[in-house]
């Protein structure tokens, strides 16, 4: 098995697609990227961006940060809770996008106000309307990690 997260992250992207029954050209098109770049993240040639990321987790309809913990831009135990809260949050079937968008938003904000730091892609826009989080962009979008500001978390 090859030392890289991304080989990995091809592996159980391959995996995804197959289990929605697309071809590599159908979810290359629904998530806005080339077929030879997608064909190069499946086979660990490639490592993809948060944005890239995001953009194929939307068209699998699977929680993107479950794709950055296999990509390692998440490490799994340090924001296993925060994942977990997105992870609820994005598959629940109850909300429409811009409320889950929202929610997050005021999720992170409380996390902020208690001194945990987001750390978000700079090219990683997002339609957020400047509301609820004042001038956060989409946070769904590129979270790199979470970090407690002058302590240790919990």
């Amino acid at each position: 098995m090859a030392s890289l997260n991304v080989g990995n992250l091809g592996e159980y992207l391959r995996e995804q697609r197959r289990n929605a029954q697309l071809s590599l050209r159908q979810l290359a098109d629904a998530a806005g990227v080339s077929n030879p770049y997608l064909s190069q993240i499946e086979r660990g040639l490639r490592k993809p961006s948060a944005e890239v990321l995001q953009q194929v987790a939307k068209a699998l309809r699977i929680s993107a940060e479950t794709l950055y913990v296999r990509a390692g831009i998440l490490d799994a135990e340090r924001d296993r809770d925060e994942v977990e809260t997105r992870a609820v949050i994005l598959a629940d079937p109850t909300l429409n996008e811009r409320q889950k968008q929202v929610l997050l938003q005021i999720y992170e904000s409380f996390r902020k106000e208690n001194g945990y730091e987001v750390a978000v892609d700079a090219d990683a826009g997002g339609d957020t309307g400047g509301d609820a989080a004042g001038d956060q962009q989409t946070l769904s979008t590129g979270s790199a990690g979470v970090r407690k500001n002058g302590a240790n978390p919990q």
